[in-house]
């Protein structure tokens, strides 16, 4: 008999021999690892057939109106030289890149210093986005576990993953490339634009894979997206830190390296390589961390807790914000930090603007006592923009605990509906108007420090506040959506993008007034150039208590995701 036979005999009843032919082992690990990759890949680019081409088409077309912006305001050479002047400060360098860009002053140098770093943020978010959701996530809700358990490889997920997020960023890359070059503007040349497209596309790539480590470490896909959002912020802290002055501290930074191709000015192409080459290593050791630790579980042991539990967890409002305090903690710090950075240059306002006449005159229709205020009044806009994004977040965490199975066994106990989804909601509520006064307080202090003027401290700080009922109308919608459509609840990510492009981008691209009527943020009064007025916020905050009214009514009317 042979040791190792190929094939089976059965002898069936009639005295006939079937021969039942073995399954032979897979020939080659790596084909073994990988299995399945095609076909999940696929899967992913299905699943996010609306989320990428959103993502990516509003990073472009955001880019190209910018582009498109700058060239109206820096039109001629003494506007350009002008900005430059402006800019060649620490605070200026701090909020832009590094001080060579200045040498040669031309749109697209200052598309490239003024953007490259803030938009590196965004596009790392996307990718981060891209890895967590494809990867932890699937085991979060045991759907990888399934899968897995046909002829799935163990490194197919991962490698799936990556691969969609190297073919988002790589498509950016190129619609950046081809629409920048043909807007046909001086100093925006093919070459620089395909520099400046691929540039997104190797920073995206590297903080996809600086994902693939973090998806390792935690069980959670919040926790993984965390981590991987805490390098991009540390990665732009340590941009801004050594354009101030130490530039080797820049070189600490991906961010740093992708501004360092001096693009439209040198067009050095090999920091692109150096980001490649950190992404490959990165990549390498998610894959090979991946396989030290079990499907759902993460290389970080979960942490023994205390045998009894504290007061605040035997109350739904406390439980909430126990599952909301990483998040929270994680933009408050951002929000503070940001405000200190644009409060730092609120003092070079008025040589900031100085001959740009869009920018002059939507500062002059805005009205104020200076430039300083007015200017403020533009800035308050990001910051309440950047809050609502943790509101949304916020807004849509019981859909997540929903679609995790993890509402169920609440609810099922003596916890009402209209409680659990309340703790959450205000829970976001209150979080968002923190947010908004820290980032009102740094922006103050920073604000009144670089001005002289001592009593703009606590009119920033109120001009924050009144930002707090139009975040309220964004975690309504947010409810209202989660109640009666639990599947399109992705929609409340409008508010903030549509904030963004209509009330600050708008004012300067000459959008029609009623655009900004349709939006929340439109409706605040623009303190502290102007005068208070209550009656749009009462308005505003009557409208989100409509919302999560109607969104609880909703959420009662309807069967509960089970699993």
């Amino acid at each position: 008999m042979s040791a190792t036979p190929s094939a089976t005999n059965d002898t069936g009843t009639a005295g006939t021999t079937k021969t039942r032919p073995t399954v032979s082992p897979r020939t080659s690990e790596g084909a073994s690892v990988l299995a399945g990759t095609r076909t999940l890949f696929r899967f992913a680019l299905r699943r996010d057939r609306v989320r990428l081409p959103v993502w990516v088409l509003a990073l472009f077309l955001g880019t190209i109106s910018s582009v498109s912006s700058l060239d109206t305001s820096y039109g001629t050479a003494k506007k350009r030289a002008d900005i430059a002047e402006t800019m060649d400060s620490p605070a200026g360098l701090a909020m832009t890149g590094p001080k060579h860009y200045l040498d040669d002053y031309n749109i697209g140098s200052i598309t490239a210093h003024q953007m490259l770093g803030f938009t590196a943020v965004l596009v790392g978010i996307m990718s981060v986005l891209i890895i967590s959701r494809h990867t932890r996530a699937e085991e979060e809700t045991n759907r990888a576990e399934l899968v897995r358990s046909g002829v799935v490889g163990r490194h197919a997920y991962l490698a799936a993953a990556l691969a969609v997020a190297v073919v988002a960023n790589l498509a950016l890359g190129l619609l950046l490339a081809g629409g920048m070059a043909g807007m046909g503007i001086d100093g925006v040349d093919g070459q620089g634009s395909l520099l400046y497209g691929l540039a997104h596309t190797a920073i995206g790539i590297f903080f996809a894979a600086v994902a693939a480590i973090t998806v390792q470490i935690t069980a959670y896909a919040r926790g993984a997206s965390g981590m991987a959002m805490a390098v991009i912020g540390a990665a732009y802290a340590l941009r801004a830190a050594g354009d101030v002055g130490n530039d080797w501290v820049s070189w600490l930074s991906p961010i740093g390296w992708i501004q360092r191709t001096y693009v439209f000015v040198d067009n050095r192409w090999w920091p692109l390589l150096l980001v490649l080459v950190a992404a490959a290593a990165c990549a390498a050791a998610g894959f090979v961390l991946s396989t030290r630790r079990d499907v759902g579980a993460g290389l970080k042991a979960a942490r023994l807790g205390s045998p009894v539990g504290s007061e605040g967890l035997t109350s739904p409002l406390g439980f909430a914000l126990r599952l909301h305090r990483g998040l929270l903690a994680g933009f408050g710090g951002g929000a503070l930090l940001l405000g200190v950075m644009y409060g730092s240059i609120l003092g070079d306002a008025e040589e900031m603007i100085e001959g740009i006449g869009e920018l002059e005159d939507q500062l002059a229709e805005i009205g104020g006592a200076n430039v300083a205020e007015s200017f403020a009044t533009v800035v308050m806009i990001v910051l309440a923009v950047v809050c609502s994004i943790y509101v949304v977040m916020a807004g849509l965490r019981p859909r997540a605990e929903e679609s995790a199975g993890r509402a169920e066994p609440l609810l099922s106990t003596a916890l009402s509906r209209d409680r659990w989804v309340l703790s959450h909601t205000l829970v976001g509520a209150v979080g968002g108007t923190v947010l908004i006064l820290l980032a009102g307080i740094g922006f103050g202090a920073a604000g009144a420090a670089s001005t002289g003027d001592g009593g703009l401290f606590l009119r920033l700080v109120g001009a924050a506040l009144a930002f707090a009922p139009a975040l309220w109308v964004t975690i309504g919608l947010a409810v209202a959506l989660f109640g009666w459509f639990p599947r399109a609840v992705t929609l409340a990510w409008v508010v903030p993008v549509y904030g963004f492009v209509v009330d600050y981008l708008g004012e300067i691209l000459k959008f029609p007034d009623i655009l900004s009527d349709l939006s929340p943020f439109g409706h605040v009064p623009q303190l502290p150039a102007q005068d208070m007025s209550w009656p749009p916020l009462l308005v505003l905050t009557a409208i989100a208590v409509g919302l999560v009214w109607l969104g609880l009514v909703g959420f009662r009317r309807r069967d509960l995701e089970t699993k």
